[in-house]
């Protein structure tokens, strides 16, 4: 009973701290907005439509096709050359100008594998450009509309989540909405302010599980280890990481997005390298949590079952349990991650790449890198929670 309030203890204690440190990087993150203001005074022209948002985004449904060249033969045109038009008649359904009607123009070139091709009742998203007497000067199109389709398949999630789950599907909606506001609300907003993704991720990790395992589970023995387990499995994870990150020079500009915000106009220095270790830790932090939930749980059952087990092989129990769960939720990682990078795979397969070309890219390395540490930070924090279930427990020997 001493070994578990002196655990107790510890992990309140880290949770106050930890949760100090989020405040008040979201106080630092909020106090640097107007500093980070000034500084954006000063941006090219080049970039005003994406960073000033001198456009509003608007919704129009298409109520009419005057013109679609989409349909038409055209066996004589090559298709590198090939370009048509379609003229549709919107009626705006968003915003001030809403129910007001206009003609626009869509350019579809046939060469390109992403086209917009609308037809009657299609729903869109518009750039709107206004005058300074507030009429419209300027539309145009933006992305079809997808959101209904979106909002349907979270909101069947959520209904299906709570319904099938309980009491708990309810507690785990509550876990991943908290979830999102700290991505959302703290993370994003303190690495665009030039804050340290590493510190962020790891503070927002930590009281993420913190709160969804203490909701999920409750306050029990098994929620305790499950925590310090999961903790320490992240901490192992971001080491790997940073090692060989450092080691192999990555940039963290492997992909196409984060080329992309490197050249955004807001005069502050991203760490590229931490936001790729800042993914790394999150992308891993549901698979580890797992792991250390269903190795805690066991070990608390098992317990319950035979009291009088002796700690050793009580911890030896809790090893053979994680060694089932392991293979699995290793592989759930690689798969996770091999998804993603499916597109590459394809890419490098198509060009006949050799495998000293494809393993040096900066982008392959990184999924590499990324997989390989989420996996040894999972693999390593079942032995470390049975462990901490094995001292934590009830019924000393």
């Amino acid at each position: 009973m001493k070994g578990k309030i002196v655990l107790k203890n510890t992990l309140k204690k880290l949770f106050l701290i930890c949760l100090i440190l989020i405040i008040a990087q979201s106080a630092f993150s909020f106090a640097d907005t107007t500093e980070a203001d000034k500084l954006n005074k000063g941006r090219d022209e080049y970039y005003s439509d994406a960073t000033t948002r001198d456009y509003q985004i608007v919704k129009a449904k298409i109520i009419e096709v005057p013109l679609d060249e989409t349909k038409e033969e055209r066996p004589d045109v090559p298709i590198q050359s090939d370009r048509r038009y379609q003229h549709l008649k919107i009626e705006i359904i968003s915003g001030d100008h809403k129910g007001e009607v206009y003609t626009v123009q869509n350019t579809i070139e046939m060469v390109n594998p992403y086209k917009l091709i609308f037809e009657k009742n299609d729903k869109m998203l518009l750039r709107m450009f206004e005058d300074e007497d507030g009429k419209i000067y300027s539309l145009q199109i933006y992305e079809k509309m997808r959101e209904q389709y979106v909002y349907f398949s979270i909101i069947a999630f959520l209904i299906i989540l709570g319904v099938a789950g309980g009491k708990n599907g309810i507690k785990s909606i509550i876990s991943l909405l908290f979830t999102g506001i700290m991505i959302i609300y703290v993370l994003v907003p303190s690495i665009l302010n030039g804050h340290n993704p590493i510190i962020v991720s790891t503070l927002i990790c930590i009281i993420t599980t913190f709160v969804t395992l203490l909701l999920i589970v409750g306050k029990k023995k098994k929620t305790y280890s499950a925590i310090l387990g999961t903790i320490i499995g992240l901490v192992i994870s971001g080491t790997i990481v940073f090692l060989i990150g450092n080691a192999s020079s990555l940039t963290g500009l492997g992909s196409e997005e984060a080329q992309m915000l490197a050249y955004i106009p807001n005069n502050i220095k991203l760490d590229f390298r931490g936001i790729l270790y800042a993914g790394i830790l999150i992308g891993a932090l549901g698979a580890i949590m797992d792991v250390t939930v269903s190795v805690s749980s066991a070990m608390w059952e098992i317990e319950n079952v035979h009291p009088k087990i002796k700690t050793k092989e009580l911890i030896k129990s809790g090893l053979n349990v994680g060694r089932d769960i392991m293979g699995s939720m290793s592989n759930t990682l690689i798969l996770a991650y091999t998804g993603g990078a499916l597109h590459l795979l394809l890419l490098f397969s198509a060009f006949n790449l050799e495998l000293v070309e494809i393993i040096n890219m900066d982008i392959m390395a990184s999924e590499i890198v990324r997989a390989i540490a989420g996996s040894i930070g999972l693999v390593l924090a079942i032995p470390i929670t049975a462990f901490i279930s094995g001292i934590n427990r009830y019924n000393q020997d």
